[in-house]
C-alpha cells in the first residue's frame, strides 16, 4: 500500500503567531512533526504543504516533497480538505509513478503524539478496509454532561441531569489531532462534496484511542508551556532510564 503523508503548516494563525517555527526544547514546533512523520514505517512519501519559507527551508533539510501552498489554501477559513486534495494532486502529477492508496494528516503544530500512532492508524485503515481513521482520546472532566451554555449570568446545562461521579459519565471521546488516515477513495469523495469540508472522512468512520494529555496540540501560549513541561518530564525519565540500566 502506498501512502502519502501530508503535513499541513501555512505561515498564518489567529491563536498564536508563527505557532511552528516557536522553539520546543532544541527545535522549532514543526520538527517535531517532521520527526514524528521520518519515524513512521508505513509513510511511503511525505510532502510538506505550506506557503512559509522558513517552513519550506525546513522541510528541504529533511528531504520532503514540498507542495508551494496557495494563497486561497493558506486562509483560516480554508479546509483541511481542500489543502489535502491539492498536496495529493501536485504530488501525484509530479511524480506519475506514485499513486497514494492512503493519505496522512499530520498538523505542523503537533509535536507531541503518542510514538507508533500513525502507523497504528494506517494499519488499521488496511485491516479494517474503512474509509478514515482517527485518533481520539477520552475527554475526562470536560464531558459534554456537565457542560453548560450561559444566557447572561444564567446557567443552561447542555444535558440536564444529576450525575456527580465521573466514574458514571458515559465514555466520551474527542479527536486530539494526533493522526488522520484516509483511504484514497475517501480522499477523492472531498471533490464530489465539496461543500462538506468533512466529506473526506468518509462514511465508515474508525478510531484508534489516545491517553488524555499523550497529544498537545499548539495554538495559544499555555499550550506551548505545557508541551514544554511534557517533553522535560519524557526527557527526564529517558535519562533516568537511561543511567539506572
Amino acid at each position: 500500500m502506498n501512502t502519502l503523508g501530508i503535513i499541513l503548516a501555512r505561515a498564518g494563525s489567529v491563536g498564536l503567531a508563527n505557532k511552528h517555527l516557536r522553539m520546543l526544547g532544541t527545535r522549532p514546533v514543526i520538527c517535531h512533526t517532521f520527526e514524528h512523520a521520518r519515524a513512521a514505517r508505513l509513510l511511503t512519501r511525505i510532502c510538506v504543504t505550506t506557503d512559509c519559507p522558513v517552513i519550506r527551508r525546513f522541510a528541504l533539510a529533511e528531504g520532503f516533497d514540498i507542495v508551494e501552498r496557495p494563497k486561497e489554501l493558506a486562509t483560516s477559513e480554508a479546509s483541511v480538505q481542500d489543502v489535502m486534495l491539492h498536496a495529493l494532486r501536485t504530488i501525484e502529477s509530479r511524480c506519475p509513478q506514485f499513486r497514494a492508496d492512503a493519505l496522512v494528516t499530520l498538523y505542523g503544530n503537533v509535536p507531541l503524539r503518542p510514538a507508533g500512532v500513525i502507523d497504528r492508524a494506517l494499519a488499521h485503515l488496511k485491516e479494517t478496509a474503512c474509509d478514515s481513521v482517527r485518533s481520539f482520546c477520552p475527554v475526562g472532566k470536560w464531558h459534554p454532561a456537565w457542560m453548560s451554555q450561559l444566557e447572561g449570568d444564567r446557567v443552561i446545562p447542555l444535558h440536564p441531569g444529576s450525575i456527580h461521579r465521573r466514574q458514571d459519565l458515559t465514555p466520551t471521546f474527542l479527536h486530539d489531532g494526533a493522526v488522520v488516515a484516509v483511504s484514497r477513495a475517501s480522499m477523492l469523495r472531498g471533490e464530489l462534496m465539496p461543500h462538506d469540508p468533512h466529506a473526506f472522512f468518509g462514511v465508515d468512520r474508525r478510531a484508534i484511542q489516545t491517553e488524555m494529555g499523550e497529544t498537545i496540540e499548539i495554538d495559544h501560549l499555555r499550550d506551548l508551556y505545557w508541551a514544554e513541561a511534557v517533553l522535560r518530564d519524557k526527557t527526564g525519565a529517558a535519562e533516568s532510564k537511561r543511567l539506572s540500566a
